[in-house]
């Protein structure tokens, strides 16, 4: 593949006939971004679709406007959708007589499908809280992100990808969100959501890193243990189809967390699967816990929670950022999947993010990988779960869509 592979979609589909065409492009809109044409506008019906405005991180142009959170393809493909600037070249969706199209290059690709909206995002928790800014909606699970600020952009050392603290910024500025929800209101938009029947399966809490306490993220978790509870109090069973996405904290800490609440799965992202380039890109973490003490973390929260219960996930690209990251993507590669066997080995799934440089981060106007090494490194990982026997049902297609690795668990 060389140092940076330079073939187009339809080139890329071609060498890998057998990769699934729609996950490829799924794959290939997040690595490029996309662009609303003012006519593909014209028909979101905020009565009816799901729009942005509540996710952890920002859009690739930096604007809240208005516009959809993602959108679905024939299939039932979901594709999270970053709005892009169009001299970044994006892919286009389009409204072509009198039908949704993705477009590239004006030529048109597929037809796509708005995502629509649950009947609760419109109202009102008894504290007048907005349900939708409580607890957003992906694929088949409910999302909550109880802390939208990270602890490590104290002293500048968030991730170099990263722009929570910046997004955080905007979001309190332009619409009406808070940094740390409250459980109450946690616990009455979950009980009005889950009135709509078979709409959810799962429910995910996502929050920026918090290092204060006794012992260091103690006030995580202890935050993270009265958003479940809350959470709990809609449910009769002790555990309920759930996933935290947290930080890599201690045994005692995993233990507790695990034993006091519902929560049935965990990940904790690495981010990086490198430790020469985690100690550049996450130089909070590195500070904090460092790379093998991560890795360890994850190791231990299989003792704890179970086999096919504890993910971590890459922002697969970053590995390749100048000037600290791998120089040829072959190397790259290579590289990643060894360190995700190895965590497979001990029972610990890694997925993949595709990584959009955003700006108002460090890693800003880079450009990501290839779409042909996004396509090798989610086979891999695929492969990788398949020769260890490792299920990701709690973070796969159905509850959250932002895999290309996870989506061929509908294939293979």
């Amino acid at each position: 593949m060389g140092a940076r592979s330079t073939l187009s979609f339809e080139e890329t589909a071609a060498k890998y006939p057998e990769f699934p065409r729609l996950v490829m492009l799924k794959t290939d809109i997040h690595r490029r971004g996309v662009y609303y044409t003012p006519n593909a506008l014209s028909v979101v019906d905020e009565t009816r679709h799901q729009l942005g405005g509540t996710h952890i991180f920002g859009t690739r142009d930096g604007k809240l406007t208005k516009r959809p959170e993602a959108f679905v393809l024939r299939d039932g493909t979901s594709v999270l959708s970053t709005p892009t600037p169009l001299e970044n070249n994006p892919y286009v969706v389009d409204l072509i007589d009198g039908k949704l199209v993705l477009t590239d290059n004006e030529h048109i690709l597929e037809e796509v499908f708005y995502w629509e909206k649950p009947d609760y995002y419109d109202k009102r928790t008894s504290s007048g809280a907005l349900m939708q800014n409580i607890v957003g909606a992906r694929s088949q699970r409910l999302y909550l992100v109880p802390n939208r600020y990270c602890h490590f952009w104290n002293d500048d050392m968030g991730c170099k990808f990263c722009d929570i603290v910046n997004n955080l910024k905007q979001q309190r500025n332009e619409i009406e969100m808070q940094t740390r929800i409250k459980p109450k209101d946690v616990a009455e938009t979950i009980k009005e959501a889950l009135k709509e029947k078979g709409r959810f399966s799962a429910i995910c809490l996502t929050s920026g890193s918090d290092f204060h306490g006794e012992t260091p993220f103690d006030k995580e978790i202890d935050y993270y243990v009265e958003i479940l509870e809350a959470i709990g109090e809609n449910f009769t069973a002790k555990k309920f189809p759930s996933q935290l996405i947290c930080t890599a904290v201690t045994k005692e800490q995993l233990k507790r967390l695990h034993d006091k609440t519902g929560i049935s799965s965990l990940t904790m992202d690495i981010e990086v699967l490198n430790e020469d380039i985690f100690n550049t890109v996450c130089p909070g973490k590195a500070k904090w816990i460092s790379y093998q003490e991560w890795k360890k973390r994850l190791i231990d929260a299989v003792e704890i929670f179970g086999e096919n219960r504890v993910n971590t996930g890459i922002v697969s690209g970053v590995e390749l950022a100048e000037p600290f990251g791998f120089k040829d993507e072959d190397e790259a590669l290579k590289a990643v999947l060894k360190e995700a066997d190895e965590l497979a080995s001990y029972g610990v799934s890694t997925v993949n993010m595709v990584w959009v440089p955003r700006p108002n981060t460090y890693l800003a106007n880079q450009k990501n990988a290839s779409l042909e090494y996004y396509v090798k490194l989610a086979w891999g990982l695929q492969e990788i779960r398949a020769k260890h026997n490792l299920k990701i049902d709690f973070d796969d297609y159905r509850r959250c869509g932002n895999h290309p690795d996870s989506d061929l668990a509908r294939a293979f």
